[in-house]
């Protein structure tokens, strides 16, 4: 019997499971961690970028993302910083694509902040990205250039015109921000539903050393859930993406609400995702400074079963939950940012 023969029966079966028998089927790839724009909660204003020699070329990037598809990862999301801005970038989308079928990949698709999706947003589509999430936490185009540092509301827009033109489905993500952008979230939603575009609200994690206190920031979800009930009628969905999202339909929009709660109701019992970072870094739980270094692995010359064997002993680490924690003057409960670790 070939290996063709037996493809079938062993892709069926779960190959990456972690100690708690939670099986792992969805990599987020992180390409850069640079980004065209400093969000507050995101970035320090002055970021220090990693030096080129740390930064996984395109081709190890596959490599790696590859021996993942083989262990039985259904569902890759390529993240940054900001993805779009890593050249060639689109290499990297194509090659997964080729991945994408019944032994492959059910789902390849991207986070962006949306300032080159006019750009991207064609050839993303022609390489079988069918659902991209954009960030977008407020409509107010000056409150929109404050938040980021600089951004342009405008060319975000642009970006999801395009989007919507070249077949995408859009997801809107918003960090919910308690003294920045709390009273613009209906309307946001609200904005998002009638565009046709999914939404889903974001609490704000305590990730790397940023220029304010995240107390001033942080937002429950479940005080913004009680606020939009005031007005709106919310349905609990039984419905997932893949991803750790609660969601609801809004009657009076029609359109679904996602809430990711990390702070106020952990998802910690279903999580089936891990994070692989542009130095090929494998991190387990967003919230814990778990860290398994794949480039040493690969760049040693490893083979595949080498590299399926580290990666596997790195999932059999995975621990149990996150231990998040916002607290005044309190250092944040891991040391990197998001933009490095990969939304």
């Amino acid at each position: 019997m070939t290996p063709l023969d037996t493809a079938p029966a062993i892709r069926s079966r779960p190959l990456l499971v972690d100690g708690f028998g939670r099986t792992v089927t969805y990599l987020r790839v992180s390409v850069t961690d640079r980004c065209d724009l400093r969000c507050v909660y995101c970035m320090s204003e002055h970021m220090t970028f990693l030096p080129k020699a740390q930064v996984l070329t395109l081709e190890e990037l596959e490599r790696l993302t590859g021996a993942f598809i083989d262990l039985g990862v259904r569902k890759v999301r390529i993240t940054g910083g900001e993805p779009l801005v890593r050249k060639g970038v689109m290499d990297l989308f194509r090659a997964l694509s080729r991945r994408m079928g019944p032994q492959g990949l059910d789902e390849l698709t991207l986070t962006t902040n949306g300032t080159r999706l006019a750009e991207f947003a064609g050839p993303l589509y022609e390489a079988g990205v069918r659902r991209v999430n954009v960030s977008v936490d407020t409509l107010d185009p000056e409150r929109f250039r404050r938040l980021t540092r600089g951004g342009d509301l405008g060319r975000v827009l642009a970006g999801l015109e395009a989007a919507r033109a070249a077949g995408l489905s859009v997801k809107i993500n918003a960090v919910a921000l308690q003294d920045d952008n709390a009273a613009d979230l209906p309307d946001l939603i609200a904005w998002a539903h009638g565009q046709g575009f999914d939404a889903t609200l974001i609490e704000a994690m305590p990730m790397g050393e940023i220029d304010v206190d995240r107390t001033d920031q942080f937002l429950s979800l479940k005080t913004v859930r009680e606020g939009l009930e005031s007005f709106w009628t919310l349905e609990d969905l039984d419905l997932t993406t893949g991803g750790p999202a609660r969601y609801v339909r809004v009657a009076e929009t029609g359109g679904r609400l996602g809430f990711i709660t990390p702070m106020s109701h952990n998802f910690c019992e279903l999580c089936n995702r891990v994070r692989l970072t542009c130095t090929g870094t494998l991190h387990t739980c967003l919230g814990r400074e778990d860290a398994s270094d794949l480039r040493a692995v690969l760049r040693a010359g490893a083979g595949e079963a080498e590299l399926h064997d580290a990666i596997r002993a790195a999932i059999g680490d995975k621990p149990q939950g996150h231990d998040f924690h916002i607290g005044r003057d309190a250092p944040p409960s891991v040391q990197r940012h998001m933009s490095t670790t990969g939304g």
